[in-house]
């Protein structure tokens, strides 16, 4: 495969970042992942992404995946999947995010917007993740397995 960055495009991205230098980021490659239009990149870098990672545990979970398994199939670094859901400052990769939108089948450029990669151009959008990340705080109690799972991680730390 091979990308093609032409002057116009470099013209037109100077023209959008002002004064900034130019930078061959996640936008340059937006073409050969899709042909939806994704805007310019928020510049909010310390917002959290609380949803984008909820998101990813929920649907894995609600497909009966473990992390191994979605990483696998989604084609996806397993350690990158946990730092999305474990940390809500993780910001993804444009691949990583084009990878999950396509394995769960929800909107590239909706899951990129929530994962911080593109400018929130829907205000219902952006209020939903926020309620979505409200209301999926886990409550439930620790599965047999999450408690095999706790119990023999702590005897491994020395607890």
């Amino acid at each position: 495969m091979k990308i093609e960055i032409t002057k116009e495009w470099c013209r037109h991205m100077a023209e959008l970042e002002g004064d900034a230098e130019i930078g061959a980021g996640p936008l340059a490659v937006d073409p050969v992942f899709t042909g939806e239009s994704i805007p310019a990149i928020s510049s909010d870098e310390d917002e959290p992404y609380i949803a984008f990672g909820r998101f990813v545990r929920l649907m894995r979970r609600q497909r009966g995946l473990s992390l191994e398994q979605l990483a696998t199939d989604a084609d996806v670094d397993v350690a990158i999947l946990v730092e999305i859901e474990n940390d809500p400052h993780h910001k993804p990769e444009l691949r990583t995010t084009y990878q999950l939108a396509n394995y769960f089948g929800v909107s590239r450029s909706g899951l990129m917007q929530v994962a911080g990669l593109a400018a929130r151009k829907d205000a219902k959008l952006s209020d939903e993740a926020i309620r979505f990340a409200a209301r999926s705080e886990p409550t439930a109690a620790l599965t047999a397995e999450e408690k095999d799972a706790l119990e023999a991680f702590v005897a491994v730390l020395g607890g």
